[in-house]
């Protein structure tokens, strides 16, 4: 499916820029909205964004080294953040294509990536169970009531208290991890 999502953008063609933004603007939305912005603004960073991301494809020696979502969200993050470092509110997209600005990029995605491998790290040592759980919860994104129905829960709050414990489980093998 990533295959087809970059080739179909190298293509210009629209339905792969629909269906990112279908699939990751609210995630760039909700940063920049909690970081002093708008939706307007979080708007042209994803566009932006998009414009970086299709400049990058266009390199022949660039390859992907993280998901697509990591990808999108660190060139966003690093949009946002440098203009809300400059003086003016509004800034010209061509200011920003310097080589620090993709060294930004690159870092950001590096520390995402390495984030993302110790998280699936410590989820790896906790129960089968809590892994299965978190992984619906928080990766498939399902609902609390299709949790407490899949994995026979009485009740919500039930549910809620083993979500707990699960992630109690990840936070005790982090700190066990930092303590080595």
């Amino acid at each position: 499916m990533i295959t087809e999502i970059i080739d179909d953008l190298k293509g210009e063609s629209n339905k792969a820029f629909g269906q990112l933004y279908k699939e990751y603007f609210g995630m760039v939305n909700h940063f920049v909205i909690n970081n002093n912005g708008r939706k307007d603004d979080a708007e042209d960073v994803f566009q932006d964004t998009m414009m970086v991301l299709l400049e990058k494809l266009r390199q022949d020696d660039f390859r992907l080294t993280a998901s697509i979502k990591t990808y999108i969200m660190a060139i966003s993050k690093n949009l946002w953040l440098k203009r809300l470092r400059t003086t003016y509110r509004e800034t010209e997209f061509s200011a920003i294509h310097d080589n620090k600005f993709y060294e930004d990029i690159d870092l950001a995605i590096e520390k995402e990536k390495s984030y993302s491998d110790k998280l699936q790290t410590y989820i790896h040592k906790i129960t089968k169970h809590c892994q299965g759980l978190i992984h619906d919860m928080f990766f498939k994104e399902k609902a609390i009531e299709q949790i407490q129905n899949e994995y026979g829960y009485s009740t919500k709050h039930n549910t809620q208290n083993q979500k707990h414990k699960c992630i109690e489980q990840i936070r005790k093998v982090k700190e066990q991890d930092i303590k080595k």
